[in-house]
């Protein structure tokens, strides 16, 4: 007995002293060149967007610590999102094409208004409307005059509808300027017309001045709370060469989240983790380098978020429903789960809960929840891709809050966004010019 606790007590320090061993990357001592994000690659998709051949290529997910993060205080998160346990096999499943000739799509949006209606984003500063399997030949919104593409990520790159669309008409969007700086505007649907707006209805929110034509994320999404959520990249470059990821003192590389109904411009929600000092009050989340897109879960309050890595990893971080602000997720201390540049010195870093490296695309997007009817066994699997590479993964979290991560689908396309119509069905959106749907 005495020798056989002697051997197990043996294997155990030798256990332990192999884990010890392990140490994190090196630290570059350069900014390294700076990945691919979407808009920046003009090369067509050579493949049909069709299952991939094999999971084993998928990436590796770190769990997520329990973290808390987003708050909600009119929302009640779901205890337990779907029965699905296992993401499903994609074979059954395709890409079908629903639009195409479009002009440089990044993103497709509902109104959540009863109308099933989509409406999608082209970055040259329009918004085309689909209705009734049909594109309506009449812009729904046209402000080429005020949008400016000087660079490859500028342009029209963000619409959410206001909760209460059906009621105010509201809508928000995000563009860069001639000048190549951030605008976060509302507009208005015409009174007379429901299918097309009104462009000098403009109310602008959020100015923000881009040091440099890339990175300016871009996302408008509105929380379950009814707040405002707001992306915006490091300000770009490569490197973060400003800082501004890990300071409380600017908006750029942050999440911003604003009440658009608590005053004019905007109110400040009391639980904002700045709201009192500290920090400029409209943070709710940073060391983000580039979150061209996130999503929440529609039925559990989720946030999901991808972030456009600098040279090595793209990845997705996740905050459960329910969590207060001020998430940090690393940059540039660290490119995903590894270490970047210098040494951090405050609270911890949330790891991703997903990451890839450039063998298997340069460019994450974010993708979205499905929640529809027609597709059951996708029910609470979230879809994510990469520009470059056109491949999708699917991610799905398990009762006891592991993560199941698996390429998917090879699509070969240049996936700039991914959306939902009003009864959750999922959407890809080329940036060639095409818009993919989910069926079977």
């Amino acid at each position: 007995m005495k020798i056989r606790l002697l051997f197990l007590l043996v294997w155990i320090l030798a256990a332990c002293n192999s884990v010890g061993s392990q140490t994190d990357p090196t630290i570059p001592s350069t900014a390294l060149p700076q990945s691919t994000t979407p808009a920046e690659s003009e090369t067509n998709p050579t493949q049909p967007l069709q299952p991939a051949p094999s999971a084993s290529q998928a990436p590796t997910g770190t769990p997520l610590p329990e973290v808390e993060v987003p708050g909600t205080p009119t929302f009640t998160p779901v205890a337990q999102p779907s029965t699905v346990l296992e993401l499903p096999e994609p074979g059954g499943y395709r890409w079908e094409l629903m639009l195409d000739g479009l002009d440089n799509p990044v993103g497709v949006e509902n109104a959540g208004d009863g109308s099933g209606r989509l409406f999608i984003i082209e970055q040259e500063g329009f918004i085309r409307l689909w209705q009734d399997g049909a594109m309506v030949e009449q812009l729904f919104l046209d402000i080429r005059d005020r949008v400016g593409r000087n660079g490859s990520e500028q342009g029209l790159l963000g619409l959410a509808f206001h909760p209460r669309f059906v009621d105010n008409g509201y809508f928000y969007v995000n563009y860069t300027d001639q000048g190549g700086d951030t605008h976060i505007s509302r507009f208005s649907v015409s009174p007379d017309n429901p299918n097309l707006a009104d462009p000098a209805s403009e109310e602008e929110l959020i100015f923000q001045p881009q040091p440099y034509p890339n990175h300016n994320g871009g996302a408008v999404v509105f929380g379950p709370d009814g707040y405002l959520y707001l992306g915006l990249g490091d300000g770009g470059a490569g490197g973060d060469p400003q800082g501004n990821a890990q300071s409380t003192q600017t908006w750029l590389g942050k999440i911003l989240r604003i009440d658009v109904d608590g005053g004019e411009p905007y109110a400040i929600p009391g639980d904002n983790p700045f709201a009192g000092g500290g920090g400029l009050p409209e943070i709710w989340a940073y060391g983000l380098r580039n979150p061209w897109r996130f999503t929440f879960d529609r039925l559990t309050g989720d946030l999901y978020i991808g972030d456009v890595g600098q040279n090595q990893w793209e990845e997705i971080d996740f905050q459960p429903a329910g969590s207060p602000g001020g998430a940090n997720f690393g940059w540039d201390h660290r490119e995903g789960s590894h270490r970047y540049e210098g040494v951090y010195l405050g609270a911890d870093l949330i790891d991703p809960v997903a990451e890839y490296d450039h063998s298997q695309g340069c460019s994450v997007t974010s993708g979205a929840v499905y929640r529809g009817q027609n597709l059951p066994a996708w029910q609470g699997v979230y879809l994510y891709g990469d520009y470059c590479s056109g491949r999708v993964w699917g991610l799905l979290r398990g009762p006891d809050g592991g993560w199941q991560n698996e390429l998917l689908f090879e699509t070969g396309a240049r996936i700039t966004s991914f959306g939902s119509d009003e009864s959750g069905e999922i959407y890809l959106v080329d940036h060639t010019g095409n818009v993919y749907k989910l069926t079977q």
